[in-house]
């Protein structure tokens, strides 16, 4: 009698919410490899949503969490402190020029939470801007300030009051209909109109943002556009967050992504790959901001649990030893490739990214968004051993999240894969 598929059993067990990008039952990963039930060896270029950002289960890290569970799994960062949680703190600090200071949560949504409530606390003001096309997190919160898609707010309503959305700067598809050429920078302009129709300067607590946008499409913005920012929050008072959940930690070629605008926030958050696939996330802000925020103003249980601050700091040391390196070169390497596909087939609207954070858009003859032949060539990625992610409000963006660790040759597989989903499409 055969026997079911994980898939399968899931049915009878795990309710739809809980939804896959694919129908893979897996039963070990190894660098950018994940293996099948079914005994398919299959390259994971969407590193867990951007978690294993050293790959699955890279040693130097498993050994980390191994001997750290020999010695403490759980104490409680609100009863005792530890070694592993303090030293992860002093090494971000040292990271972040020693001007910070930090707490560690459990999720990407958590830490974002706690940005906001940090950004509340210390300005005594309650209205958050946020961006269109951002994803924060599914809490009832982080889902006030998310602006990719309405499904996550359905019969959530209503949600965190004083939240506003801005237009965030997509250059191939500026919402203001403009070109490099004849480009005013609208996006900046549109907070003194804001100010001034909406909400005054005074009450707003925070900017919200993603240094690059994830959810929305892997949208980089001009770096004039952040410095601006900063300059509009400087002015008014306002705590200007960066939400680095995905970008962080070494997806964009830098620890932090921020790096790359040479702009700091007051605020900004890290999860996914800080840990290389423990959970763990972290608020990190300034010294200044951080030191008032008293005890009892936010807490938790799991936060900076010992085995994942272990395994944080050998993630760290990993991407410190050349993993940066590699994610530059490579993310170089499959840019270039892309770019080339786009030379090629006129489906191919815009290639963007840094490091190895990179997203490929489709449009149709008309320049519109076109979602189904990402859906496709997704489908015959994953029946060709190949895991491919799409992103986008408009879902017509597929996103590349391979390891940091990432060869050439696995490039080149995926480049081929993606290729023929293409020609597949358009034979049809």
């Amino acid at each position: 009698m055969k026997m079911s598929s994980l898939y399968e059993r899931s049915l009878k067990v795990i309710p739809p919410v809980a939804g896959r990008a694919t129908k893979l039952g897996v039963v070990r990963g190894e660098g950018a490899y994940l293996y099948t039930e079914d005994g398919r060896k299959v390259l994971d270029f969407a590193s867990g949503v951007a978690v294993c950002n050293l790959g699955h289960n890279n040693p130097a890290v498993i050994k980390a969490a191994k001997e750290q569970m020999d010695k403490l799994i759980h104490g409680g960062h609100n009863v005792v402190y530890y070694e592993s949680y303090v030293k992860l703190a002093e090494k971000i600090v040292e990271l972040t020029g020693n001007k910070t200071m930090v707490y560690f949560s459990n999720s990407g949504a958590e830490a974002n939470e706690g940005a906001i409530k940090l950004a509340k606390y210390i300005t005594k003001r309650q209205a958050i801007i946020s961006f269109k096309g951002s994803f924060h997190g599914r809490t009832l919160a982080t889902t006030s300030i998310t602006g990719s898609s309405s499904k996550y707010r359905k019969n959530y309503e209503g949600l965190l009051p004083s939240v506003y959305f801005a237009e965030y700067p997509y250059c191939f598809r500026c919402p203001y209909k403009q070109n490099k050429e004849s480009c005013n920078m609208e996006c900046i302009s549109q907070f003194e109109d804001m100010f001034k129709k909406l909400i005054e300067p005074e009450s707003v607590a925070a900017i919200i943002m993603e240094p690059v946008q994830g959810e929305g499409g892997y949208i980089v913005p001009p770096k004039k556009f952040l410095k601006a920012v900063r300059e509009i929050c400087d002015k008014y008072g306002i705590c200007l967050i960066f939400d680095e959940v995905q970008c962080g930690f070494g997806r964009t070629g830098k620890i932090f992504a921020h790096e790359n605008f040479e702009v700091e926030p007051d605020i900004f958050t890290c999860a996914k790959a800080i840990a290389s696939g423990f959970p763990l996330s972290a608020v990190i802000g300034k010294k200044e901001l951080m030191e008032k925020w008293p005890a009892g103003a936010h807490g938790g249980t799991f936060g900076g649990n010992p085995v994942a601050c272990a395994a944080s700091l050998a993630t760290i040391k990993e991407l410190e030893s050349g993993v940066l390196d590699n994610a530059n070169n490579m993310g170089n390497y499959l840019k270039e490739e892309l770019l080339k596909l786009k030379d090629k087939y006129a489906c191919i609207g815009d290639i963007r990214g840094i490091g190895l954070m990179i997203g490929m858009e489709f449009c149709k003859e008309n320049n519109n968004p076109d979602g189904d032949i990402v859906t496709f060539i997704r489908e015959v990625a994953v029946n060709n051993n190949l895991i491919l992610l799409g992103c986008g409000t408009e879902h017509n963006v597929l996103r590349f999240i391979a390891p940091l660790t990432v060869e050439k040759s696995e490039i080149d597989m995926a480049i081929s894969i993606v290729e023929k989903g293409i020609v597949e499409y358009l034979n049809k």
